[in-house]
């Protein structure tokens, strides 16, 4: 046999394991953890020596009952699929993700478990939806905020002129006109900047500094009756980005927050940094990067309306009855033009954001 014949036989089955880019377990017949590849790893964010010999369903939470299935699947030796189910570790919110489970070849009573998370592709469909949206959004109310805001102009001015000749009773309908106008004209300077945000520049950025200037911020201001916890990885590498658009991005998350928060008794807010390497973003032409910055804004508040949880990155989309529409979209926005990603993961009692970014390039004085 040829030297290239036997080229084949030099990958190894370590290789491959290490290389599988889907979170890979194997699990003994007690459902205990035998082994698990990097992706796996990362998507539980602990190592695979200090994981070994600990119960799968105590690293994992799976939102479906499996214990018949997969009894039935190991006696069976057969695999087992299931489709569209949430799967989240202690350290994560949950996934929306395939699960695929079948039995270990010629490892009696052991099982292979392979966890391929949609959220990610089904999310970066969305934010390639919610930008172009975004966009024609942007453009019509840039055009009508102009033509609106002369007419207001006037009505604000005439209204001011026949206060000065009306008695004192009928002198609340003009200062109601003139405090209305005033109001539209303050929504549509919001329109406004909402469409001249400019292109990130980009730069080495510390998340937690940004953070910090956000949280400080916040405690002087609208966030005051709000309790801010900070859940902070100190070895977080520095992201790529624009501090002062990333500032804005958590400060209007921070903002939403306190926002739904009763303000008599106010609530807790928790900014929590991570790194997850297994985090990439994959584009359909195949190309994409890695999104190894995680920070996440949490609050105990009462949960997004369930009507809007699919649409809240969509301009003008609100669950307050004053609300713009606007705060989130610009979320989605600047994350977006920063080659990262948002999600949000919502219940009564939790309200999870997650923001997804890239690393900054290392440079050689890192390396040393």
């Amino acid at each position: 046999m040829t030297e290239d014949a036997d080229r084949p036989s030099m990958v190894t089955e370590a290789a491959i394991w290490s290389s599988l880019p889907a979170p890979a377990i194997v699990i003994d017949a007690d459902e205990r953890i035998l082994d698990m590849n990097p992706a796996a790893e990362g998507f539980i964010n602990n190592s695979a020596k200090w994981l070994r010999g600990q119960s799968i369903w105590d690293r994992l939470t799976v939102d479906a009952p499996m214990e018949k299935s997969l009894a039935r699947a190991r006696a069976n030796g057969t695999p087992l699929f299931v489709n569209d189910v949430d799967i989240g570790t202690a350290n994560r919110a949950p996934l929306v993700c395939n699960l695929q489970i079948a039995p270990l070849q010629g490892h009696d009573g052991c099982m292979i478990l392979l966890i391929s998370p949609r959220e990610m592709a089904g999310r970066v469909n969305q934010s390639q939806t919610v930008k172009s949206a975004a966009k024609s959004a942007i453009g019509m109310a840039e055009m009508l905020a102009h033509e609106i805001k002369n007419p207001l102009a006037g009505i604000t001015g005439a209204a001011q002129l026949l206060s000065m000749n009306l008695k004192t009773e009928d002198l609340e309908l003009t200062d109601l006109i003139v405090e209305e106008t005033r109001r539209i004209v303050k929504l549509l300077g919001q329109v406004e900047q909402f469409g001249n945000l400019s292109e990130p520049e980009r730069a080495p950025v510390n998340l937690h500094d940004v953070l910090d200037r956000a949280r400080r911020s916040a405690l002087l201001g609208f966030g005051a009756h709000m309790t801010i916890i900070e859940d902070y990885d100190p070895s977080l590498p520095l992201a790529q980005g624009d501090a002062d658009q990333l500032l804005q991005v958590v400060m209007n998350l921070i903002k939403n927050a306190s926002e739904a928060a009763d303000p008599k008794t106010g609530g807790t807010i928790r900014l929590r940094t991570y790194y997850e390497h297994s985090y990439s973003l994959r584009r359909a032409d195949g190309s994409g990067h890695a999104l190894p910055l995680q920070v996440e804004v949490i609050d105990d508040g009462p949960g997004l309306p369930p009507e809007i949880k699919g649409d809240v990155f969509d301009p003008f989309v609100s669950g307050r009855e004053n609300g713009t529409g606007l705060g989130l979209a610009l979320v989605s926005k600047i994350i977006s033009d920063h080659d990262g990603w948002v999600a949000v993961d919502s219940e009564p009692g939790t309200t999870r954001f997650r923001i997804s970014l890239p690393q900054a390039p290392r440079t050689r004085k890192d390396t040393h």
